[in-house]
C-alpha cells in the first residue's frame, strides 16, 4: 500500500472504530468494523481497484469472527477480485458457492450475474442463456438496488456478446431507470456503448463522449478506459490506426495500473493491428506476442485470435515462410472457434426465450400502470366469449396456414440440398461447384479481389478400391472430406468434381496465402490415415494451385492452369503441391 493509501486508510478505521464503540456494527475484537470495510470496498470495487484489494487482504487479515453474512459478503468480493484478474475458474468457483449456499437474495443474484458474464467470456453461451433466464425471473421481486444493477449489466453484456444488441440496450435502459437521483449512469452508459459499438456506432459519437465524461467524473476509471477501447477499436475499424495509437497511448498507464484482464487485453490487441496497419511490423509484433503471454494455454477469445493474425501477416512480410505457417494455423484455430455454428444457434434460440422474458417484464409493468384503463375498457360476458371463439378459429386457420408453409419450405429446401450436394462426402456437387465457382470469380474480378482455385486428386485410389474394396474407398473420401473441410475457412467453397478429384475456391487469398492453404491440407491428408474393419489405410493427395494474379478471372483458363499443375504435381511423384506462379519453396515431396 502507497503511504497516501496507508494514511488514509488509519484516518478511516479511526472512524470506523468510534462507530464500534457506539453499537452501530459488528466489529472484531481490535475494533475493526468489518460491514462498513465491506461496504466501502463494494462501493469503490470499480473505481479504485487499489484500494479494493488492499481493503479484501485487511479484512482477510482480521483474527476476530465474522458473522455469516459477512463470510458470504467477503466470499462474493473475493470471487469479483478473481473475474478482474482474469482468474475465470476460481471466480466460477466462488460465485456457484455463493449462489447455492449463501441463502442471501442480493448476493445471490449478484453470483447469477457473475457467472453469466464467466460464461459468456468463456463461450459458455447455452449455460450462460440457461442462467439468464433463471435471472429475468428473479428481476422483479429484487429489491436490492447493487444486485440489480449487477445483474440487469451482466444480462446486457451477455446479450451483446450473442449478437443482439438491441436485447443488450433495453437491459442497459432498464439499469438507467432504476437509478437513485444523484446516482452516476456511468455504468449504464458504458454497458450501452459496448452494445452500440456492436452495430457501429462512430467514434466520434456524442454518446460515446458522454459515456467518457460522466465515468471520468464519476471516478470509474475502469469504466471510462473501456469507453476509451471502444473508441479506439472503432478508429481503427474505419482506418484511422494513427488517431488510435495516440489515445492508446494516452491511457496505457492507467489500464497497466489497474490491471483489469480485459482492458489489458485490448490494449494490447488493437496496438497490434494499429501498428500493422502503419506498417510498423516491430511494434505489431511486440504487441501481439504480449496479448498471447496474457492467456492461457487453450484459451479462446477474438482478442487472441486477432493477435494470431497480426503474427501471421508479420511474418509472411519477412518472408518467414514456416513461422508464417504455425502462426496461420493458430489463427484458423482460433477462427473456426469463434465460429461454430451449433453454438451460434442455440444462442439464436435462446435469445428468443430471453425476448419473450423481457417482454414479460414490460407487460408487468404496463399492466400495473394501465389497470384501471382494463377496467373501463373490460368487455360484457358474451362479448368476450364471442371474441374467445373468433380468435380460436383464426387461430386454427392460422395454424393451418403456418404448418403448411412450414412443410412446403422445408420440402423445397431439402430438395435444394439434394440438387446441390454430393450424395457420399456431403459438399457441394460437380455442378453445383462449377456454377458458384464461376459466381465467384465474376463477384471477384468486379472488386478486383484475389483468389485461388485448388484442385485435389487423392494419389491411387483405384488401388485403394481393388485392395480394399469400394465400401472403404468411399470411407477414405469422406475422411478426406473432413479433413479438407477442417484446414478451411468458412468463406471457401470445396466441391467434388467427381471420383476422388475435390475443387476448392479461396476468395479473398492471396497466391502465397492459398500456397500455405493447399500444403496444410496435403500435410494434414498425409498425417491422417483412416483405420477401419481392422484396416490402416494411408493416402495422400497431388494439389495444383492457380491464382488470379497469373491465370485472371476466366472459369476455363483459371482451371485450365491449376489442372495443368495438379499433372504437374503428379508427374514429379504424387504427394505435393504444384501452382502456376513461382514455388516458393512450400511444395513437399
Amino acid at each position: 500500500m502507497t503511504t497516501k493509501l496507508r494514511r488514509h486508510a488509519m484516518i478511516w478505521l479511526a472512524g470506523a472504530a468510534f462507530a464500534c464503540s457506539a453499537g452501530s456494527a459488528v466489529c472484531t475484537p481490535a475494533g475493526v468494523d468489518v460491514t462498513a470495510l465491506l461496504d466501502q470496498a463494494d462501493a469503490i470495487r470499480s473505481t479504485d481497484h487499489t484500494r479494493f484489494a488492499a481493503i479484501l487482504a485487511q479484512v482477510h487479515a482480521e483474527k476476530g469472527p465474522l458473522t455469516s453474512g459477512q463470510r458470504w459478503r467477503l466470499r462474493m468480493l473475493d470471487g469479483v477480485e478473481a473475474q478482474f484478474q482474469g482468474n475465470y475458474a476460481e471466480a466460477e468457483k466462488v460465485a456457484r458457492d455463493v449462489l447455492d449456499n449463501s441463502g442471501h437474495p442480493g448476493l445471490s443474484a449478484r453470483a447469477m450475474g457473475m457467472l453469466i458474464q464467466n460464461f459468456s467470456i468463456n463461450h459458455r453461451y447455452e449455460e450462460a442463456f440457461t442462467l439468464a433466464r433463471r435471472a429475468v425471473a428473479v428481476l422483479p421481486g429484487l429489491k436490492d438496488p447493487v444486485a440489480r444493477q449487477s445483474l440487469l449489466s451482466n444480462l446486457s453484456q451477455s446479450m451483446n456478446d450473442a449478437g443482439h444488441p438491441d436485447l443488450a440496450i433495453k437491459y442497459a435502459q432498464m439499469m438507467r431507470s432504476d437509478l437513485s437521483p444523484g446516482e452516476s449512469p456511468c455504468m449504464s452508459m458504458s454497458v450501452e456503448m459496448a452494445a452500440r459499438y456492436t452495430q457501429k456506432i462512430s467514434p466520434e459519437s456524442p454518446e460515446l463522449s458522454q459515456a467518457i465524461d460522466e465515468c471520468t467524473r464519476a471516478g470509474a476509471t475502469v469504466w471510462a478506459n473501456m469507453n476509451w477501447l471502444t473508441k479506439t477499436a472503432r478508429f481503427i475499424e474505419i482506418g484511422k490506426p494513427d488517431t488510435a495509437l495516440a489515445i492508446l497511448d494516452r491511457i496505457a498507464p492507467s489500464i497497466e495500473k489497474i490491471g483489469y484482464f480485459q482492458g489489458k487485453a485490448a490494449l494490447y490487441s488493437q496496438r497490434g493491428n494499429a501498428y500493422l496497419a502503419l506498417n510498423k511490423d516491430a511494434d505489431a509484433r511486440n504487441a501481439a506476442l504480449a496479448t498471447v503471454a496474457l492467456f492461457r494455454p487453450g484459451s479462446m477469445d477474438t482478442f487472441l485470435r486477432d493477435a494470431y493474425h497480426v503474427l501471421y501477416e508479420v511474418e509472411r512480410r519477412a518472408k518467414r515462410d514456416s513461422v508464417a505457417l504455425a502462426y496461420y494455423q493458430k489463427y484458423a484455430e482460433q477462427e473456426r472457434g469463434n465460429l461454430d455454428d451449433l453454438t451460434a444457434r442455440t444462442l439464436a434460440y435462446e435469445a428468443v426465450q430471453q425476448r419473450a422474458l423481457l417482454q414479460g417484464l414490460e407487460a408487468e409493468k404496463l399492466a400495473h400502470q394501465n389497470s384501471v384503463l382494463q377496467l373501463e375498457q373490460s368487455l360484457t360476458s358474451k362479448a368476450v366469449e364471442a371474441g374467445r371463439l373468433y380468435i380460436a378459429l383464426l387461430a386454427v386457420l392460422l395454424a393451418s396456414v403456418v404448418f403448411w408453409l412450414i412443410r412446403t419450405k422445408r420440402s423445397q429446401l431439402r430438395f435444394k440440398r439434394m440438387s446441390c450436394q454430393d450424395g457420399l462426402t456431403g459438399v457441394a456437387n460437380h455442378q453445383y461447384f462449377m456454377t458458384e465457382l464461376e459466381r465467384g470469380l465474376h463477384d471477384l474480378e468486379r472488386r478486383n479481389a484475389p483468389a485461388c482455385l485448388v484442385l485435389l486428386d487423392l494419389d491411387h485410389f483405384k488401388l485403394v478400391n481393388d485392395t480394399y474394396g469400394h465400401a472403404i474407398g468411399d470411407a477414405v473420401l469422406k475422411c478426406a472430406t473432413a479433413t479438407c473441410r477442417q484446414q478451411l475457412r468458412p468463406v471457401d467453397l470445396l466441391g467434388r468434381l467427381g471420383g476422388e478429384e475435390f475443387g476448392i475456391l479461396l476468395p479473398e487469398c492471396q497466391a502465397e496465402q492459398g500456397l500455405v492453404i493447399a500444403n496444410c491440407i496435403r500435410a494434414a491428408l498425409e498425417a491422417a490415415p483412416l483405420a477401419v474393419d481392422g484396416h490402416v489405410v494411408t493416402y495422400s493427395a497431388s494439389i495444383g494451385v492457380a491464382c488470379t494474379r497469373i491465370s485472371g478471372y476466366g472459369l476455363q483458363r483459371i482451371r485450365r492452369e491449376a489442372d495443368a499443375a495438379l499433372y504437374r504435381a503428379k508427374n514429379m511423384g504424387r504427394n505435393r503441391v504444384m501452382t502456376d506462379f513461382q514455388d516458393m519453396g512450400f511444395a513437399n515431396a
